[in-house]
């Protein structure tokens, strides 16, 4: 693997290139969504985090027939469709005014963006080794954190402006980063259909018992992503003496050592044993990051920041190894011939993480304090120690081969 936080030329550097100018345009879209939505189209809050959940929940469940359909007719000329889809579905957010197109328009970029990702999983499973996929994966995610601080500063200055005309700029910018998106991925080689037609009405992954407890169990992990953008703010301002700008400095801290370091961290996950390793380390990190968080409660404002910047740091150490641990599994247990499907479900984790995990850490955090961080970092770590069990499990099935289920799991 490269000691470059550059891919290499080719293939790989074209997939960092596209995930780079989509990021780009999703950070301001993340940044300024809500204010645009709320001030400018007029929605009540509650009724646009509702239209909001509704549409990832459709795309959730749209994620794994669009998967199928990459591995049907083709991953490359899925993702450019896909991608040109979500393009069109931002740019269908800059017409609406009522609560049902909100909705609808919702309902269609949530699913073009599952959709996408699992496509471009299919596309990277088919023009890359199996060797190099968790490495190339580490550059994709610092390629996504750097676009997404950029695209976030371009929020900014919306936000800064807040005029009707910056909010539709920041939506134009990223309705145009999906097209550019489609375009770079039209420069990528084109990958056959893996699925032979015999094989298309199989069971496929959703009666694939062992894949669906390895996905729970990392939908499990997964719900520390709310942490930087809620359970930590609503911690720092509830429950700590801590200056509310340390949100945004833990927030840069994290974006910085994943763009540094993930690259690093993932070079040593090279098959099961090693990604069941990873993922159980990561499990003990994230139990110590929730102890020492659950330290800043009631400390002067010096010692409670010092505690959650050294949580943070535990904490982001977690989320890489967890990361990479998870990429490799996601991988090498699914069939080679249904690797966009099998994608599709496995990213319903995130969705979910992301739906129910700002109630859990609301009242886990917010709620019960400091046992509420214990038992946040007991479930993480269980869920990690699970994990082996699991994938040897997963590993054993005889009757579905897929590359890597012969390595035997520590």
């Amino acid at each position: 693997m490269t000691n470059s936080l550059v891919p290499p030329a080719g293939p790989q550097r074209v997939l960092a290139l596209a995930q780079l100018s989509n990021s780009v345009g999703d950070g301001a879209y993340y940044v300024t969504a809500a204010l645009y939505f709320t001030h400018v189209v007029g929605l009540d809050p509650a009724r646009v985090g509702l239209g909001l959940t509704v549409g990832w929940a459709v795309g959730s469940v749209v994620g794994v027939p669009l998967g199928r359909l990459a591995d049907r007719r083709g991953a490359r000329g899925t993702a450019v469709l896909l991608a040109l889809a979500t393009g069109l579905a931002v740019a269908s957010f800059l017409v609406v005014r009522d609560f049902a197109p909100f909705v609808l328009a919702a309902c269609a970029y949530a699913s073009a963006q599952s959709g996408l990702a699992a496509a471009r999983q299919a596309l990277l499973a088919g023009l890359v080794s199996a060797g190099e996929r968790t490495g190339l994966l580490a550059h994709l995610q610092a390629t996504l954190n750097a676009g997404l601080a950029v695209g976030a500063g371009l929020g900014g200055l919306a936000l800064h402006a807040g005029t009707r005309a910056a909010y539709l700029g920041v939506f134009a910018v990223d309705a145009v980063s999906f097209v550019v998106c489609a375009g770079l991925l039209l420069r990528l080689p084109s990958v056959a259909p893996r699925v032979p037609v015999e094989k298309l009405h199989g069971s496929g992954v959703l009666r694939d018992r062992p894949y669906a407890v390895i996905t729970l169990l990392n939908t499990v992990l997964l719900l520390r992503m709310p942490l930087l953008s809620l359970g930590i703010p609503l911690w720092i301002a509830e429950r700590t003496a801590a200056p509310t700008w340390l949100v945004s400095a833990l927030f840069v801290l994290n974006t910085g050592a994943v763009m540094v370091f993930q690259v690093r961290m993932a070079r040593g996950v090279t098959g099961l044993a090693s990604a069941t390793r990873a993922v159980r380390r990561s499990g003990w990190v994230m139990l110590a990051a929730c102890a020492v968080f659950a330290l800043s409660a009631g400390a002067s404002p010096w010692v409670a920041g010092g505690a959650l910047v050294v949580g943070a740091v535990l904490q982001v150490v977690a989320e890489m190894g967890q990361s990479a641990g998870s990429w490799q599994l996601s991988f090498d247990l699914a069939p080679a011939e249904r690797v966009g499907e099998y994608q599709g479900f496995f990213g319903t984790g995130v969705t979910v993480a992301r739906t129910l995990g700002p109630l859990v850490l609301t009242t886990l955090l917010v709620e019960w304090g400091t046992p509420g961080w214990l038992l946040l970092g007991g479930a993480t770590l269980v869920a990690s120690y699970a994990m082996g069990p699991a994938t040897r499990r997963a590993a054993g099935r005889a009757s579905e081969p897929a590359a890597g289920r012969a390595v035997l799991v520590a």
